[in-house]
């Protein structure tokens, strides 16, 4: 599964200030510096990406973004059902579909990691399941860390097959109205 690298790298900051194995991930420029790097946990996300994308064509390996699932949810199950080959009643489909809508899952204690202790992961500083959005980076990232974000995306992902997110960048926008009223101030950036 792919993702929106941008929208990772705002959940694996978010992640982070939850998670007790890893390290404080610091102030959301510093975080998004080492997410460019590299230098997060788990690794660099254009490295993870382009490995994945070596394997298209092979017969075990499906490739499906976060973004497809949101955009049809059922569909992409079907799409995994025949990829496995397991069709399944319609019945079976709707139930696998309700149980893996973001709403259910967030409210499922087995998918929400609630039952965890605080030690390792700490929700009185913020949900596990946050949002469940795409394009929300977009509330989170000032102009300057967007056209960081879109110099070292070119450079590394040069080459490459596109995906759902480079289409058009510009058309998603979570919030009906991001940008704020002369008289408001708006919120500080952070990843």
């Amino acid at each position: 599964m792919g993702r929106n690298p941008r929208d990772v790298a705002v959940s694996l900051y978010h992640y982070s200030k939850i998670a007790g194995q890893l390290k404080d991930p610091g102030t959301p420029d510093q975080f998004l510096q080492n997410f460019l790097k590299g230098e997060v946990q788990f690794g660099s996300w254009f490295d993870h990406i382009k490995g994945w994308i070596r394997m298209q064509g092979k017969e075990n390996f499906l490739f499906i973004t976060y973004e497809e699932l949101q955009e049809d949810l059922r569909g992409s199950v079907q799409r995994v059902c025949q990829f496995l080959g397991r069709q399944l009643g319609e019945e079976a489909l709707s139930s696998v579909v309700a149980h893996s809508a973001f709403g259910a899952m967030k409210a499922n204690t087995m998918s929400n990691f609630t039952l965890l202790p605080p030690s390792l992961l700490d929700q009185r500083r913020g949900a596990f399941l946050r949002k469940g959005v795409s394009g929300d980076w977009k509330n989170h990232f000032t102009v300057a860390q967007s056209e960081a974000f879109d110099r070292v995306y070119r450079e590394q992902m040069r080459g490459l097959p596109t995906f759902p997110w480079d289409e058009d960048p510009e058309d998603v926008s979570p919030d009906p109205d991001p940008s704020p009223s002369p008289d408001q101030a708006p919120e500080p950036p952070h990843p």
